[in-house]
């Protein structure tokens, strides 16, 4: 079967069909023959407008990572965020604790590289005397 060509509405480019559309809706309105969604069917319509576009990864992903770019930029709400993360695992003392081990275990550690350096450095000093 052969394709049918495009013609009238259907040949223009979308720009065109949506501002036709628009004013075919404004002068629906103006007569007052345009629907008129209910609460009920509004909220129907815009779940499954949303179903429709979760379903689209890709998408959902480019939404969440604008989302997110912008609330970083706002210094004030992050620092409001980590102050609560912050207080939230201040409170659990056996965290803190932890945190607090390893890091005088850590430490220690460097103390003795530094000592233990510090050491070979004088031996080979005095060795090439």
């Amino acid at each position: 079967m052969a394709e049918k060509s495009k013609r009238g509405f259907a040949s223009m480019d979308a720009e065109k069909q949506r501002q036709i559309a628009s004013k075919g809706g404004h002068a629906a309105h103006q007569k007052g023959t345009a629907h008129e969604f209910t609460p009920e069917e509004a909220r129907e319509a815009g779940r499954k407008g949303g179903e429709a576009v979760s379903k689209n990864r890709e998408h959902m992903a480019r939404i969440g990572k604008k989302g997110g770019e912008a609330v970083s930029r706002n210094r004030e709400h992050m620092s409001a965020i980590g102050r609560k993360g912050g207080e939230a695992v201040s409170k659990d003392r056996e965290h803190m604790s932890e945190i607090g081990k390893k890091g005088g275990q850590q430490s220690h550690k460097n103390t003795n590289n530094s000592k233990t350096a510090t050491t070979e450095e004088q031996k080979s000093t005095t060795e090439g005397e």
